[in-house]
Parts: structure tokens; C-alpha cells; sequence
């Protein structure tokens, strides 16, 4: 599974590190949409955020490195409309706790109590959730578009004769990434972006057209009420405590694990506690910013990976596009975002999820096999925190060569 190309740690500028780099827009995109709308995020101060924390983790790791948004905070905002401040007190939680554990080497004490059938377990549960995600993307069911009241909301057609516009859209661009999937010169994902992009332009509903143009606007420093003690201890409950588990989990542990397959001679700077290190002060920014919640993610590096991106050239790249454009075009940034259909960002999940499924392939034993189905029926039945939990539980217990299954 790693990489049998140069391992130099050079960057590169090619069209698979720039196919590479779009492999987390299906992950980003329809949760930062969400929170612009729902919760009012400033979304210069968002995208802002995620380019400076591509280029910032990609120059450090010097390997690809994905950035996503949490996704129990970003989901339960979405869900539930609280308040843009209370976003901002989960982000400075989050830059507390994980300095805490990265900084002391916690987290190393952590993961020395993860198995890896649990890890395997955890990436199984995370390729399937973004795999669904994906599914429903093109289906038009996710939490976005069931707010949006529409499948494809800023396309002008939802039918074509009698197929759903969006599935048809995710079906077509689907057999094509199978077909150019390892075609280097023509990137499975620029295709399908690109393609995306032109069916924005030729049939989407030009929503917020009226007003684009360049606005060129620096993102403010606080651009929300500051939180108070309620929003903190709010956020700390409800957010960011059951965030936590995952974080660890997936993004952390996972995401070291899976570096290591990947980049076994150039990703040793990709260790648990740089990890822990490097979304804390991610934190720290989205809070000064106004941007949201931001993690690594397995899912993510899997993506990525899957598409052709191996070095941090793939994060100069999405993180200059996403800098120059919420830099140069401002609030307007979301006119451009909406050219994008909700069924492409699903094509992309898909492929990841698929992706990082499949790495539960060198399990062997049947209790090893036990435990990630295991984690994967709790995360489906509850969450992603619960199935890692009670997964490093029964790892444990089923060390004791008494029990079988």
C-alpha cells in the first residue's frame, strides 16, 4: 500500500498532487456551506482558515495532510442552529485539550492502549460513514440538502426526464473515476471537478451572481460576539466532549497509522503527538478568525492519497485556491462555491470512503475480525467515539486466550 514512487520529500506540482489535493472538497465543502448558512460563520474567516492551515501542515509534514472539519461539532451546529460564539468557544476548547494531550505525551499513553484491530475498526466505521454521506449526496438526503428543500439547490434542473439530475450527474462521473482512476495524465479528480464546474456554469441558478465580482476583503479578527462563560461551558458539554473520542481515534490515531502505510520513509514527522500539536493551534486560529471546528482526518489522507497526491505540493495547491479566492472575492466567495453540485462532492466521498474501508484487509483472526465489526455496528448504532471505546474494551478482554468467537 505505500508509495513504491520517488520518496523524496521535495514538493511537487503536477496534476496528480493537484487531483490529489481536491480529495477533502466532499468532506469540507457541504459542512462549511452549512455552517455559513445555518450558524453564520463568516466565511471569509472560514476559508481563510482552512488555506492557512493546508499550507501551514502541509510545509511541516511535507507530506499530503488533509484537513476536515469536525464533524460531531460541525453536524450538531447544522443540526441544531446555535450560535456562531459558541462554535468560537468549542475552537478554543479544542486548542486547550489537545495541547494538553499532545504537549504532555498523553496521547502517546492513549494509543499505546489502542490495538489495531481497533484502529482498523475505527477506519472501517469512518470509510463507511463518508461512503453513506457520499451515497446521499447524490440522492439529494443529507442534513444540507434537507434544509436546502432541494437535491441539487443551485441547479436550475432536478429532473432529467425521469432521473434525479444529481444521481444521474453521480452515477456518470462515477463510472468515470473507476475508468481514470490511476490515468495520470488525465487525474480522475480534476475531471470530475472540472465537470462539476462547467454544469454549475451552464445550468447552475447563478445564486448570488447579481452582486460577484472581486471584493477583495481580510478576514477581521473576532468577528463575533466574544463567548461567554454559558457559550464555554455549552460548548465543552455538548460539543467538544463527545468530539474528543473521534478526534482520537480518527483523526489522530488513524491518521498516524495510515501515514505510516502510505509514507513509511518520508512521513515520520507524522506522529500522534504533532498531530494533536497541529490541530490545536488550528484551533487557536479558527477562534481569532471566526472559522470552524478543524481536524486531520483519516478519511481525508485516504482520499487524497487515492487521487494522487503524495507530497505537501497537493496542500500548496488547494490551500493558495481557497486563500485566493475567499482573499480576492470576500463574502462573495459562495457565488463561485455554489457552482459545485452536491452530487460531484459525493462522487469524491465515495471514493474515499471506499478507500480507507479497504484497509481492514490485513486483518487475519477472528477476534481481530470480532472487533472491527464490532466498532463499526456501535458506530453505526450510536457513534464513532462509542465504537472506539467499547472496541479498546473488548480488545482487552479478548486477549484472554479463554474466550472465543
Amino acid at each position: 500500500m505505500a508509495d513504491s514512487g520517488k520518496n523524496s520529500t521535495a514538493l511537487q506540482f503536477n496534476r496528480m498532487e493537484l487531483a490529489g489535493s481536491l480529495g477533502d472538497l466532499g468532506t469540507i465543502l457541504p459542512l462549511a456551506m452549512g455552517m455559513i448558512m445555518v450558524n453564520s460563520l463568516n466565511p471569509v474567516g472560514l476559508f481563510v482558515g482552512v488555506g492557512l492551515y493546508y499550507i501551514c501542515a502541509g510545509l511541516y509534514f511535507r507530506v499530503t495532510s488533509p484537513v476536515e472539519p469536525m464533524k460531531v461539532i460541525s453536524g450538531y451546529a447544522i443540526a441544531t442552529g446555535i450560535s456562531a460564539s459558541q462554535i468560537q468557544a468549542s475552537c478554543l476548547w479544542l486548542f486547550v485539550i489537545l495541547l494538553l494531550i499532545g504537549a504532555t505525551g498523553l496521547i502517546n499513553v492513549i494509543s499505546r492502549q489502542v490495538p489495531k484491530e481497533v484502529i482498523r475498526g475505527v477506519q472501517l466505521s469512518t470509510g463507511l460513514l463518508l461512503l453513506s454521506q457520499g451515497v446521499k449526496l447524490m440522492l439529494g438526503t443529507s442534513t444540507y440538502q434537507l434544509l436546502q428543500g432541494s437535491a441539487e439547490p443551485f441547479l436550475r434542473l432536478q429532473q432529467l426526464g425521469f432521473l434525479p439530475v444529481g444521481l444521474t450527474l453521480g452515477c456518470l462521473l462515477g463510472i468515470t473515476t473507476l475508468l481514470l482512476l490511476d490515468n495520470k495524465r488525465l487525474p480522475a479528480a480534476v475531471v470530475v471537478v472540472g465537470v462539476g464546474m462547467l454544469v454549475g456554469i451552464f445550468l447552475g441558478s447563478h445564486q448570488g451572481w447579481q452582486a460577484a465580482g472581486l471584493a477583495p476583503t481580510l478576514p477581521g479578527l473576532f468577528p463575533y460576539p466574544l463567548p461567554g462563560w454559558p457559550d464555554y461551558s455549552f460548548a465543552l458539554l455538548i460539543l467538544v466532549l463527545p468530539q474528543i473520542p473521534m478526534t482520537i481515534g480518527n483523526a489522530v490515531i488513524a491518521n498516524t497509522d495510515l501515514s505510516r502505510q502510505y509514507f513509511p520513509k518520508t512521513g515520520e514527522k507524522v506522529t500522534n503527538r504533532s498531530l494533536c500539536l497541529s490541530m490545536a493551534l488550528a484551533n487557536l486560529g479558527s477562534f481569532f478568525l471566526g472559522g470552524m471546528p478543524m481536524c486531520h482526518g483519516a478519511g481525508g489522507l485516504a482520499s487524497r492519497y487515492r487521487f494522487g497526491a503524495r507530497t505537501a505540493g497537493s496542500n500548496l495547491i488547494i490551500g493558495a485556491i481557497f486563500l485566493v479566492i475567499a482573499l480576492l472575492f470576500g463574502n462573495r466567495i459562495m457565488a463561485i462555491i455554489h457552482l459545485l453540485p452536491m452530487a460531484v462532492l459525493g462522487v469524491l466521498l465515495l471514493f474515499a470512503g471506499t478507500q480507507l474501508a479497504l484497509t481492514i484487509l490485513d486483518m487475519n483472526s477472528r477476534k481481530e475480525l470480532f472487533v472491527v465489526v464490532l466498532v463499526v455496528g456501535i458506530t453505526l448504532a450510536a457513534n464513532l467515539a462509542a465504537g472506539f471505546i467499547v472496541g479498546i474494551l473488548v480488545a482487552a478482554l479478548l486477549r484472554w486466550n479463554k474466550l472465543t468467537v
